[in-house]
Order: C-alpha cells, then sequence, then structure tokens
C-alpha cells in the first residue's frame, strides 16, 4: 500500500480502533472527513519510515482532548491547514511529511486527512504503536527529545504556539488550552527532520492497521473469509494477542475529567467465563484490566475491548450497558517495555497498585494456576 484511496480508509480506521485501545479519537468521524478530503484532493502517498531523507521535516498531526467531545463537536477541516500553517510559521521550516503521533482511533485519520487536504505524503509510522493520553507518552520522549514547537487550533480560530521545556511541561500546557477550547483541539507537537523520525518512529503501523481492519472484515492474511466468530481469534493469532474475557457490561462510570474521558467498566462473565468477573479501568484509553480482582493485563501493553458478535472495537466512549463484548490485550513495542517507557507510561505513573507484569506472562500463569 504505497497510496492510500478511499477504499482503504474503513479498514485503516477499524484496526486503528483497536490499536487505540479505546482512545485516540472516535475512527468513524475521522474516516469520513479523510474520506471527504481524499475524493476532494485525490489519493496520498505514503512514505516508509526508512524513506524519510535527513532532508524531511516531518510533522505529526492529531486531535488532543476528551474523545467524548470530539464525537459531539467534530473537528473543522479548516484546522488541519491552520496547524500546518502555525508549525511552518513557528519553526520557519516548511512540512515535507506528516506522522500520525498515535495509530490510534481518529488519531489514525486526521494525519491522513491532513495529508490530502495539504497535497503532503503521509508516513507509515507513528510514535506510540497504540494511544496513550497524555502527550510525553511518544517514542521521542523516549529517546530524549522535547516536544520543540507546538501548536494548537480549534475551530474558532485560536492559535497557541508554544515552545515547552519538556514532555510533561507540553502535556500540562495543551491539557489546560485544550481545555479552554472546550476540550477538544488539533496538535501539532515533535516536529522533526527526517533523521529523527526515521530513529523514534514506529515503522509500518498504519499497514497494521489495515490489516488488521481486512481481519475484522472478514478476511485474513490468506484472503480467506472469516465468520463473524471466527474473526476476533484469528486477529488474536494474527497479532499475538490473547483473549482475556467475554462478557457483559454490567456497570459503566464515565465522566469528562480534567480533559480525559475516564471511568471504568464492570463486567459479568458469560460462554466460558460464566461465573467470573472483570473490571476495565480508562483514561481515554485502557489502561487496566482484572479479572476476579487479579491483574489481567496493564499499560503499556494493549487492552482493547470488541463486540462479541462481530469483532468490531468498541472506544471508551462508546462503552454501553448491557452490551457482550470480547476483551483481548496486545503486547506493547519493545520500546515501552524498557525503563523509561515503563516509567512514562507504566501502572504506576497512572496511580495504579500494580507492578507491570507482560501480559503473555499473566496469561501463562493463569493457564498454570487452571
Amino acid at each position: 500500500m504505497k497510496v492510500i484511496t478511499g477504499a482503504d480508509i474503513d479498514e485503516i480506521a477499524l484496526g486503528a480502533a483497536v490499536l487505540g485501545t479505546g482512545g485516540g479519537g472516535d475512527p468513524h468521524v475521522g474516516s469520513l472527513i479523510a474520506k471527504r478530503l481524499i475524493r476532494l484532493h485525490g489519493p496520498v502517498r505514503m512514505l516508509g519510515v526508512d524513506e524519510l531523507t535527513d532532508d524531511d521535516f516531518v510533522v505529526p498531526v492529531g486531535g488532543i482532548g476528551a474523545p467524548s467531545v470530539s464525537v459531539e463537536r467534530i473537528m473543522a477541516e479548516s484546522e488541519l491547514l491552520a496547524v500546518l500553517d502555525g508549525i511552518e510559521r513557528g519553526t520557519g521550516r516548511k512540512p515535507t511529511a506528516v506522522m500520525p503521533i498515535e495509530v490510534g482511533g481518529g488519531n489514525s485519520m486526521i494525519p491522513i486527512a491532513a495529508a490530502a487536504i495539504a497535497g503532503l505524503p503521509v508516513v507509515d509510522g507513528d510514535a506510540m504503536g497504540r494511544a496513550f493520553p497524555e502527550a510525553q507518552m511518544v517514542t521521542y520522549h523516549l529517546a530524549g527529545y522535547g516536544p520543540g514547537t507546538t501548536v494548537l487550533v480549534d475551530h474558532h480560530g485560536n492559535e497557541v504556539i508554544s515552545r515547552p521545556v519538556d514532555g510533561a511541561w507540553s502535556e500540562r500546557l495543551a491539557r489546560a488550552v485544550t481545555i479552554e477550547m472546550g476540550g477538544g483541539a488539533t496538535m501539532v507537537d515533535y516536529a522533526y527532520p527526517g533523521d529523527v523520525a526515521r530513529e523514534c518512529a514506529i515503522p509500518e503501523t498504519l499497514t497494521l492497521a489495515k490489516r488488521i481492519g481486512g481481519i475484522l472484515r472478514g478476511r485474513d492474511a490468506q484472503g480467506r473469509e472469516l465468520r463473524d466468530d471466527e474473526r476476533i481469534d484469528a486477529l488474536c493469532a494474527d497479532l499475538g494477542a490473547i483473549r482475556l474475557f467475554d462478557g457483559k457490561v454490567r456497570d459503566l462510570q464515565r465522566a469528562v475529567d480534567g480533559g480525559f474521558t475516564r471511568g471504568a467498566a464492570e463486567l459479568d462473565g458469560v460462554g466460558a467465563d460464566r461465573g467470573s468477573a472483570f473490571r476495565l479501568d480508562f483514561q481515554n484509553e485502557m489502561l487496566l484490566a482484572r479479572r476476579d480482582g487479579e491483574l489481567a493485563a496493564v499499560t503499556p501493553d494493549l487492552i482493547a475491548v470488541l463486540d462479541l458478535a462481530t469483532g468490531m472495537p468498541i472506544t471508551t466512549d462508546a462503552v454501553r450497558y448491557g452490551a457482550r463484548v470480547a476483551v483481548i490485550a496486545i503486547p506493547c513495542h519493545e520500546k515501552w517495555r524498557t525503563p523509561e517507557g515503563l516509567h512514562t507510561a507504566g501502572p504506576q505513573h497512572f496511580g495504579y497498585d500494580v507492578e507491570w507484569t507482560p501480559v503473555e506472562e499473566l496469561a501463562a500463569h493463569k493457564k498454570e494456576v487452571l
């Protein structure tokens, strides 16, 4: 896939919703914007991370704020050109490519839409390999790079350009501005030359998202048609994921707080999991899973919620009481399993009283107990 057309968008959006672990913005809204702009401006060329040159200026474009807000107040297309214009004026460098800051959810669609309207290529990679709720939770930060010049714009035409001293300050400043902008904004940060992007980006994540989307739409990697009830297991086999729990949502607590969608979902087991209980805690993204009070998976590993009947991903703002779901966990990229990765996005950062254990070790321990 060297060119992204409108026909590719739905599969990329589906896969990105899985990798987004419930967050990253609404993929459906983002896909509508991306398809419209591709229809108006033509297909988007996609560059591999290794195709970037030292002379490139790679600009990550995405949304920031609570996913619940992004569904109700849809991003204006004018924000895409405005944020690119802002980074050019703020740095004196003209963007040569855009990139997802995170491959998750709607934030996989926004850079494709920006590339279409601006006539730029999009990079097949991102800075998380998933979605995370805070601005410093990127591979650039893990490698010791600061956020550089950041730009936030909203649909009113407001623009805020800042130069935070580090990633933590970037998150604090951007979150405060986003709240004042109504809970959602379009943002550029970690804009760097091509050599830095090559060093930091997790490659081929848009390609991965499309492959996931193809499985969920009923086609495995060999092109074999899949029944609805085969798709979740086929996805787990492809990703090396673990199917943690099948259940029905019996209680849900969710609110927009401090620029995030925060809450918890309680599940009762169905099928083979009948008689067990499961809890999911989230801050934009699903971050912690417990089965019968015992740790089942925790950030930075990925926790995704899928519709039990169809395999379609369910975002944190779309989880509903009574929904029958499957919860799966995917091992995160190795960069997040380093000491710096765990310090940045591990359970202690979010205040959880658990130690990170690889999800595959937790699953193996459960099998031994059973």
